[in-house]
């Protein structure tokens, strides 16, 4: 008996030494390289399985966030745990319904003024992560286009460098450019102009930006599909457009996409000081997207419209001047010279930029997409029709997607 003694002790010896054995070749295998904490406060450390519930270990600043674009952007971000600062200068009652955006006590408001460089900086003080969706398509007495575009971006970016932000994620436009080809204003647009003038002045003040260029955006509330189904654009069941549209091509891009790649653009340390061009999967005519979209809209083509040249209809003209003159802080259905200007633009993509599948992102295709968003404009809306009532419009035409 007292020889097994030292026998069973062996093997007990021997289990022992082969599990932690183990344990110490599970524990020293790392599958990565850990991640440089820069700041060492516990508070900003990462939280929780992940969720709305949880804290990621982004804080993020979104200036602009009640904007079309900024409430997709401040829901994309609260669903991943992002603690969000949203600065708002107009009644604080416009923006608390982004409060459900995120858990308790995840996403605060503070007020500041564009050129209040005070207020931008305590709404900056706490966060890793500022997002600049400011924009403006047309001018308005106290604002003007370098006012927002070029020297907002570019305050924005300085104060964002001098707090120690670590990422600046800036939003242009796609046919950003610093010679566009006019169009309808012999000047051509001056929108694009002062967003590629602000591209370069963030650039200058924080290098390590990532800059956003979308094309055309639709969604709920756009300036796309909204736009054109407004009664001063499509007066009388008529369309006004530069060569009926034949001769503007365009690759809308879903507004969810273009949240979900700024998102995936913060989180992903590759993207430092990249552009980005956002766009949908299909290129089309632009008249070819309205007949279906309106042809989708009306459910029977005795419902349709009619398309022509906006060079030959003064009265159309004249009902631009008349916009611009009654409204000029905000001009009714978003009808101005400018827009007209730029909805005209065809698409232009530079050979070799990321876009959103180098971000993991699948863009949604117009076919699938549109239909529900018409749903609110569609002719008889309470009207149930049976299978097969009605026909199903055939999808618009693709042309090839070509660069620049």
């Amino acid at each position: 008996m007292a020889a097994l003694i030292p026998k069973s002790s062996f093997r007990i010896a021997k289990r022992q030494t082969v599990r932690s054995t183990s344990v110490a070749v599970q524990i020293c295998c790392y599958s990565d390289s850990p991640r440089l904490i820069k700041n060492d406060n516990p508070a900003s450390f990462k939280r929780g399985t992940g969720g709305r519930s949880s804290f990621n270990g982004i804080v993020c600043t979104v200036f602009g966030c009640t904007g079309f674009l900024g409430r997709y952007v401040c829901n994309k971000l609260g669903k991943i745990g992002t603690q969000m600062i949203l600065p708002y200068r107009g009644d604080e009652y416009d923006v608390k319904r982004l409060k459900v955006t995120g858990d308790l006590g995840q996403v605060l408001f503070h007020p500041f003024h564009l050129r209040d460089e005070d207020s931008i900086r305590k709404c900056i003080k706490y966060s890793n992560v500022v997002i600049n969706l400011i924009g403006r398509e047309w001018e308005m007495k106290n604002f003007k286009y370098d006012d927002v575009n070029v020297e907002g971006a570019r305050r924005l970016a300085r104060l964002a460098k001098e707090a120690g932000v670590e990422r600046f994620i800036h939003l242009s436009a796609l046919n950003a450019s610093l010679n566009p080809t006019p169009i309808v204003l012999s000047q051509g647009s001056r929108f694009h102009k002062s967003k590629a003038e602000g591209e370069l002045a963030v650039k200058e003040e924080f290098p390590g930006a990532t800059i956003i260029r979308p094309s055309v955006v639709y969604g709920q509330e756009d300036r796309f599909i909204k736009y054109y189904i407004h009664p001063l654009r499509s007066f009388l069941r008529s369309l006004p457009l530069w060569k009926k549209g034949e001769a503007t091509e365009k690759q809308p891009v879903a507004v969810s996409d273009v949240a979900a790649g700024i998102v995936a653009a913060i989180r992903d340390p590759n993207s430092v000081g990249k552009t980005y061009q956002f766009v949908g999967p299909k290129r089309y005519q632009l008249s070819e997207l309205l007949d279906w979209m309106f042809a989708v809209m009306r459910k029977d083509k005795s419902w349709g419209y009619s398309r022509y040249d906006l060079r030959y209809d003064p009265f159309f003209m004249a009902r631009i001047y008349a916009n611009e003159l009654l409204s000029p802080s905000y001009p009714f259905g978003n009808l101005h010279w400018e827009q007209i200007e730029i909805e005209h633009t065809s698409d232009k993509l530079i050979q070799g930029l990321p876009d959103l599948e180098d971000l993991g992102i699948t863009p949604t295709e117009m076919e699938d997409q549109v239909p529900w968003e018409v749903k609110p404009y569609v002719a008889y809306p309470y009207y149930k029709p049976e299978i097969g009532e009605f026909p199903t419009p055939d999808p618009p035409k693709t042309i090839p997607i070509q660069f620049a």
